[in-house]
């Protein structure tokens, strides 16, 4: 049985430049097909916008306030917000208010560096 607790999981940056602990996937568990990760966005932080050609996210807001953007569509996200990025799509995440914007990431085949094209300088 795989069990991590996410005080257990270190933090990482990835290439669109969140800070993530990556709780499950196949790097540290028998899981296979895809990743669950805690991902931060410091108070006036964002990510670079990027897309994934092969996986699907969807993203989990556990803390916080911010503004994602996917494809030309932008939306306010809260705590207890889930949002469906399917391949392919851009999108950005900004942390709009005033603690850490936190939320669970799950990606669909597992999240690689390999697979995230930033499309911003």
């Amino acid at each position: 049985m795989d069990v991590v607790n996410i005080a257990d999981a270190p933090a990482f940056i990835t290439k669109d430049g969140s800070e993530i602990r990556e709780l499950l996937a196949h790097r540290n568990s028998e899981i296979k097909n895809q990743s669950l990760a805690d991902a931060r966005v410091p108070v006036g932080g964002s990510t670079m916008e990027h897309f994934h050609s092969k996986s699907e996210e969807i993203y989990y807001f556990t803390h916080g306030h911010g503004r994602i953007r996917i494809d030309e569509e932008t939306r306010d996200v809260k705590a207890g917000d889930a949002v469906a990025i399917p391949p392919g799509k851009k999108h950005k995440l900004w942390n709009t208010g005033d603690e850490v914007l936190r939320l669970l990431c799950c990606c669909a085949p597992c999240y690689e560096h390999s697979d995230t094209f930033i499309t911003e300088e």
